[in-house]
């Protein structure tokens, strides 16, 4: 199975303005999705999907590819990640690229490793779904069979349906939710299916320690934290590990 990376990174960020570019643990944010990208075995080419020459420029200095820029309307704060996806197939493949599947990394998740990538699309491969995601375990508490949403009047009423919670924590089945580091997806499933999951989705289920997600400010000292106390425990210039 021939895959290709695909790493968004739009010049836009409101949250935290230039984000993609600016220094966390001394060096770029993508910098970090670029040592992971780089250091997975299964990833045959990855590339960089953005509308901002700068961070272009940086990416390229961090070893990834930026073979197009994206256009100015997949580039807005409402679009969403699938067209842009699509658009850099669609751009490669024009080229004489073709890949069997896609891997979306995100530079705003700067924990993941290339164990991480690698373990996501073996087990795309071997379990013949649509995608496979990294996920996270939800807690007991907050299992979605114990969620409630209310109605307009105030009524409390399960969200799942049924007439009452299940009792015992140990009648819950295990659940989980789509945790962000690494989307991938069948080739036919993002072009002719037009999704990012299709019918069938796998998920590889890693550590709470593994995860950040930036999109504020208070997400990016929680980053800050979680990369200097992982720095302080590896040898310097060594990669993420971790599955």
């Amino acid at each position: 199975m021939r895959v290709l990376g695909v790493v968004t990174a739009r010049g836009g960020s409101k949250g935290v303005p230039r984000k993609n570019i600016r220094l966390l643990g001394g060096k770029p944010l993508i910098a970090w999705t670029a040592e992971a990208a780089l250091g997975a075995k299964r990833l045959a080419r990855t590339v960089v999907s953005t509308d901002d020459e700068e961070i272009a420029q940086v990416s390229r200095a961090a070893g990834l590819d930026v073979p197009f820029l994206r256009p100015p309307e997949l580039a807005l704060d409402t679009t969403p990640s699938l067209p842009v996806v699509q658009h850099a197939v669609r751009t490669l493949e024009a080229m004489g690229d073709r890949y069997d599947a896609i891997c979306l990394l995100q530079p705003t998740s700067p924990l993941r490793s290339a164990a991480m990538i690698d373990a996501c699309l073996a087990l795309l491969e071997s379990s013949g779904a649509d995608s496979a995601v990294t996920v996270l375990p939800i807690p007991h508490d907050q299992h979605p069979y114990w969620a409630y949403v209310a109605a307009p009047n105030g009524d409390l009423r399960l969200a799942l349906g049924g007439a009452a919670p299940a009792t015992r924590r140990q009648d819950l089945p295990p659940a989980f939710f789509r945790e962000g580091s690494v989307y991938t997806v069948r080739r036919d499933v993002l072009l002719d299916g037009e999704s990012l999951y299709g019918a069938r989705t796998v998920g590889h289920v890693i550590e709470a320690a593994q995860s950040v997600n930036i999109d504020t400010l208070e997400d990016w000292a929680r980053a800050e934290a979680a990369v200097a106390a992982i720095c302080a425990t590896r040898p310097p210039g060594s990669a993420l590990s971790g599955s």
